[in-house]
């Protein structure tokens, strides 16, 4: 008798992110230069809190976050946007596709910061979906990986909100700030990235808004539909 094997896939790697400019209709994905330093300086005044799950921060100044945007734009394994809120006009955030598996069509959403302006918006979710559908829709990975602090609730709930699924969680995975960190693992397949999709596009619509921007419906109801 045969033993049981996984089904076949299309073996071709895939490409490595493209470091160009993606624009919304609420957000533009800028890729992050030493430029963006001093208005990401500005977004993170007074938001100790925002850097109490990440591997940096708080900033002291604004040649730390040079310091920092050095080290990302030298990754090679990662690709790094700043996040300009059009409402606004200033860069409040930056995220990654990152842990990039171009032979296992796998690439990870993370190193997200967002700044207290951007917590919580809908610039915020299109940011996300915007680095997401260049992964799935423009390069074809077919494993969405999202990953955080076991202890970092708002991450987990964002995690499932856009549609990832939890794996599970590594124990002692990591030693940041000195301290231990488990890690919470999810994924988003591509077999189920095309729903996830028109679930956010659908609640990024304008009529999914009232006049005082409040949603009408959660993401949650769009998946369901």
């Amino acid at each position: 008798m045969a033993l049981p094997l996984g089904p076949e896939v299309d073996t071709w790697p895939r490409p490595l992110p493209s470091r160009q400019k993606f624009q919304g209709a609420r957000v533009a994905l800028e890729p992050l230069s030493r430029r963006h330093a001093g208005e990401l300086f500005e977004a993170a005044q007074f938001a100790e809190d925002s850097f109490t799950y990440m591997s940096f921060g708080p900033w002291k100044n604004v040649a730390e976050v040079e310091a920092l945007i050095a080290t990302h734009c030298a990754d090679p394994a990662a690709a790094f946007w700043a996040v300009r809120p059009v409402t606004s006009g200033r860069v409040a955030g930056f995220l990654s596709l990152m842990n990039i598996e171009p032979r296992n069509a796998a690439i990870e959403l993370g190193n997200i910061w967002f700044g207290p302006e951007l917590r919580r918006t809908r610039a915020a979710t299109e940011a996300m979906f915007l680095a997401l559908r260049h992964a799935a829709d423009d390069l074809g990975y077919r494993r969405l990986v999202w990953k955080c602090n076991a202890l970092n609730e708002p991450s987990r709930k964002a995690a499932l909100r856009l549609g990832f699924s939890y794996e599970g969680t590594l124990r002692a995975h990591m030693v940041v700030k000195g301290r231990e960190r488990d890690t919470a693992m999810y994924s988003t397949l591509g077999t189920e990235w095309p729903a996830c999709r028109d679930a956010i596009l659908s609640w990024l619509s304008e009529e999914n808004f009232d006049a005082e921007g409040n949603a009408l419906k959660s993401l949650a109801e769009f998946r369901k539909s």
